[in-house]
């Protein structure tokens, strides 16, 4: 489950059982004052990390909540909310989306199969790895 919370920024927690009222007193004290929102998704420009790739604003967000007392967090992701489609973002690392919801996590890509290669030199040019020599 994903709990939204509105501040200066907008907080996505993910958990793996419900947050105790206890648990949301804590959160609202750790995002600055921010509000537990009670609607499953929220609509607006927001942009924020890829879904794919955990932050390490992240990873230490959760090392905190659980040296709080707080289990079962999974991830917490930062989203700052912009005016429209035009807003500035590096697109390698974040993404700007329109709404975000429970599937907010959730990967769908499936794996490409395992390619071997027998001739690594052949398959650099091939793909243009820019491999060196010594690679």
């Amino acid at each position: 489950m994903i709990r939204f919370f509105r501040g200066k920024f907008l907080y996505a927690v993910s958990s793996q059982q419900e947050l105790t009222h206890d648990d949301v007193q804590k959160l609202n004290w750790l995002f600055g004052g921010a509000e537990c929102l009670e609607a499953r998704s929220v609509s607006g420009f927001f942009i924020g990390p890829r879904r794919e790739m955990i932050t390490p604003w992240s990873t230490n967000a959760v090392e905190i909540t659980q040296n709080m007392g707080i289990q079962g967090i999974t991830r917490i992701e930062e989203y700052q909310e912009v005016s429209g489609r035009n807003a500035r973002f590096d697109p390698m690392l974040q993404v700007l989306t329109e709404e975000l919801d429970q599937e907010l996590f959730t990967i769908v890509h499936e794996p490409e199969p395992v390619r071997h290669v027998e001739d690594i030199a052949a398959y650099n040019n091939q793909e243009g790895l820019a491999l060196s020599q010594d690679e």
